[in-house]
């Protein structure tokens, strides 16, 4: 799943410090992609598997994935 993630990243021309601003629970929270990678690799291998699979989906149609990995730093932040 990491060699893939860092793939798909580089492929895109993606900043692993890309920061998405988020309200969680304490406030305003600021949460770097490289910090919803390191969640998504702790994360259970079914759950990577599903996010593999969206992102798959996501690319495939030429969508934005990082508006998946803002929603998955939503996830985070609550």
């Amino acid at each position: 799943m990491k060699k893939y993630l860092e793939n798909l990243i580089n492929e895109k021309g993606i900043d692993i410090n890309s920061t998405f601003e988020i309200e969680g629970q304490t406030g305003t929270n600021f949460i770097t992609l490289e910090v919803v990678i390191e969640h998504i690799l702790i994360s259970t291998k079914q759950d990577q598997k599903s996010i593999k699979e969206m992102l798959t989906k996501i690319d495939f149609v030429d969508g934005d994935i990082l508006d998946f990995f803002k929603s998955l730093a939503r996830a985070i932040a609550l």
